[in-house]
């Protein structure tokens, strides 16, 4: 099903980045669509209402969030039907990006209206250029479980990743956050960057063990950058099928677990499937 955005007669949802602390992070665009749109859908009517205080707009604004996203999506078809453009703000950054959002969006598409993201503001991007963390290539996470067991499952699947990897983390738990990547991914070297545009914006860098020192009574909006697994490992001790075997229980594909022992030991993939499937 295709989209032409901007060649046909359609209503339009609108998926419009706000900015992440300072308010002046905001596109001419997206003020203009804002100013546009018959009606908002946003997180939280008191915090976009003063965004659009600041830049004399008024607009009806409807709560769009967690709890609330499958009545309003139902809503936002019946608006679409009748012929109204819709904004969909969060607020703070881009979005859908670790905020609400996706339901609306998917019941937009599935109804054969459009749905037009725009360009703007988004924690993780100023955070990675900032870090000092080689950014080619990186790999945006979000949020890790909040429950400990449960991170430590995700970092294992995590721990042989060779890019850069993005999370975003509530302050009362970075510490914690922190600890459990070193115990399974070893004393990295992280970025995190609080605050990101704000007057008290901050910067630690450094090995795990360096930040975790440095931190104390972190408040705020927090990005969190790991180095990615930069270790060269020796499989020569180990045979084809134990090493596919490792990343068969960190919950990889078989495909991908082949494809992967391939490029490690720098053997053709049809010969290490060749193998794997003779001796498994």
């Amino acid at each position: 099903m295709s989209q032409k955005s901007y060649d046909n007669n359609k209503s339009n949802l609108y998926l419009i980045p706000t900015p992440i602390g300072n308010l002046e992070d905001i596109t001419i665009r997206s003020l203009k669509l804002l100013a546009d749109v018959d009606l908002i859908l946003c997180e939280d009517t008191r915090v976009t209402g003063n965004l659009l205080k600041k830049y004399k707009i008024k607009k009806k604004l409807i709560s769009c969030y967690e709890y609330n996203e499958d009545k309003v999506k139902n809503d936002v078809i019946k608006f679409l039907n009748e012929g109204k453009n819709i904004g969909l703000v969060t607020d703070q950054g881009t979005p859908i990006i670790s905020d609400p959002g996706f339901k609306v969006v998917l019941e937009t598409i599935n109804n054969g209206f459009n749905v037009i993201g725009l360009p703007g503001a988004t924690a993780f991007v100023p955070a990675l250029i900032s870090s000092g963390i080689f950014p080619s290539k990186f790999l945006f996470y979000g949020f890790l479980n909040a429950k400990n067991n449960k991170q430590l499952d995700e970092l294992n699947l995590l721990k042989n990743i060779p890019y850069t990897i993005i999370f975003y983390e509530a302050p009362h738990r970075i510490i914690n956050t922190l600890n459990n990547i070193k115990k399974v991914m070893g004393n990295r070297n992280v970025c995190i960057a609080r605050e990101i545009s704000k007057l008290y914006e901050e910067i630690y860098r450094g090995s795990i063990e360096d930040v975790i020192l440095e931190l104390e009574n972190v408040k705020g909006e927090i990005v969190l950058i790991v180095e990615g697994n930069t270790i060269k490992e020796d499989y020569s001790n180990i045979s084809i099928l134990e090493h596919i075997n490792l990343y068969l229980e960190d919950g990889m594909s078989e495909k991908e677990a082949i494809k992967l022992v391939a490029k490690e030991r720098n053997v053709a993939k049809s010969i290490i499937y060749k193998e794997y499937h003779q001796k498994k």
